[in-house]
C-alpha cells in the first residue's frame, strides 16, 4: 500500500490586515501535527492567495481576517478559486467575525469559522461548534488521507493568552509544543 501525501494547506492573510501572529500560531500548530503549511505572509490578494494554492496544490485554504472585511475578502477567494477551476479546495479560516455573519460565510461555501476566544472550535451556521482537530480529523477521513498527529495542546488556549505568551509561543522551537 502506498501512502499518499501529507495533507497541504495554505494559511493566508488577504487584504490590509496587518495582524497575522494567529495565523502564524496555527500554521506553526497545523505543521507541527504533521500538515504541509504553506503561508502566504500579509497583504496578500485574493487573486494571490488563488493562484498560490492552486501552484502549491493544496488542499484546503485557512485565511486569518482581523480587519472585518471578512465577507468582503471570503467571497473574493472564493471567486478568484471558482474562475480557476479549483472549486474543491477547502476554504475556512478565522477572526473577527460576528456571529450573524457566520452563517453567511457558510452559505457563501465557508467551511468553518473559528473565533478569538473560541478556545478551538469552529462555528458553522446554527451547528454545534467543534474543535479544529475534529473539523481536520473529519477532512482526513472525507479526503481519505492517514489522520495526521495531534495539534498541540497550547494552540486550544492561544485565544486565551495574553500577548507576552502568544509571542512566546510563535517563536519557540518545536519542542515547546510536543
Amino acid at each position: 500500500m502506498t501512502s499518499k501525501r501529507k495533507i497541504r494547506i495554505l494559511v493566508g492573510k488577504p487584504g490590509l490586515d496587518g495582524h497575522d501572529r494567529g495565523a502564524k500560531v496555527v500554521a506553526r500548530a497545523l505543521s507541527d501535527a504533521g500538515f504541509e503549511v504553506v503561508y502566504t505572509g500579509l497583504h496578500q490578494t485574493p487573486e494571490m492567495i488563488a493562484v498560490t494554492a492552486i501552484q502549491e496544490d493544496v488542499d484546503a485554504v485557512g485565511l486569518s481576517i482581523m480587519s472585518g472585511a471578512h465577507l468582503t475578502l471570503f467571497e473574493a477567494v472564493l471567486k478568484e478559486l471558482a474562475a480557476r477551476n479549483a472549486k474543491d479546495i477547502l476554504v475556512f479560516g478565522g477572526g473577527i467575525v460576528p456571529d450573524e455573519d457566520v452563517k453567511k460565510l457558510h452559505e457563501m461555501g465557508v467551511a468553518a469559522i473559528f473565533k478569538p476566544g473560541a478556545r478551538g472550535t469552529y462555528h458553522v451556521g446554527d451547528e454545534q461548534p467543534v474543535t479544529l482537530q475534529h473539523f481536520l480529523d473529519v477532512a482526513c477521513r472525507v479526503w481519505g488521507y492517514p489522520r495526521p498527529l495531534r495539534l498541540p495542546l497550547w494552540l486550544i488556549y492561544t485565544a486565551a493568552c495574553s500577548s507576552e505568551l502568544f509571542a512566546l509561543i510563535a517563536r519557540t522551537s518545536s519542542p515547546l509544543t510536543r
